[in-house]
């Protein structure tokens, strides 16, 4: 079990945006890693409530589950690693082993025995050092969605935004509001729920 502190910045891109960068950053479709996202809440979203997310991430042969919390600056991150065999048991039946984010989901006042499964979201990710930070190129599937994405990861928050703001103005890329990956799953998983 493990935290961190998440300090990023998003930006949806068009797909010709992405293909930009893949281009200019020298990204060949070698160079991307599949993931897979599989998300978990209350059925009255509880945890979206409270501007938390909780997810099991397959990345390659490893499986971690994550809870995201909002923390002072970034999001706090607490990892959990777990089998497939635990993986498989959470997305049947919600039920979360024994540690660290069974804790953490309940501090924020929600019923860990509550959680249930509400999909996947699969990422394609390509990873870049830039300056004093990681950019991230990201396209991803879900709920018959689409999207394109660049993620900025730093450890100061100042610095980060001014070569993230550098960034785009470099590639003549739009700031566009970006909710993250787990907002927008939940807004379109919403919408068809309706």
């Amino acid at each position: 079990m493990s935290q961190e502190i998440e300090i990023e910045f998003k930006n949806m891109l068009t797909k010709d945006e992405f293909s930009k960068l893949k281009a200019a950053f020298d990204i060949d479709d070698s160079d991307f890693i599949l993931q897979e996202n599989h998300y978990f809440d209350t059925p009255q979203f509880h945890l979206k409530e409270v501007g938390a997310a909780l997810r099991i991430r397959q990345k390659q042969d490893t499986l971690y589950l994550t809870l995201k919390e909002p923390a002072q600056i970034g999001l706090l991150e607490t990892h959990q690693q777990i089998d497939e065999k635990t993986a498989q048991i959470i997305i049947e039946t919600g039920q979360l082993p024994e540690g660290k984010i069974i804790k953490q989901i309940e501090n924020l006042g929600v019923n860990h025995h509550d959680i249930v499964y509400f999909g996947s979201l699969t990422t394609i990710r390509a990873e870049k050092i830039y300056r004093e930070g990681l950019i991230v190129l990201d396209y991803s599937r879900y709920l018959n969605i689409e999207d394109y994405e660049l993620e900025f990861e730093v450890k100061d928050e100042q610095i980060g935004k001014e070569h993230f703001t550098d960034l785009l103005k470099t590639y003549a890329i739009p700031v566009r509001t970006t909710k993250n990956k787990i907002r927008r799953f939940y807004e379109q998983k919403y919408k068809e729920m309706r």
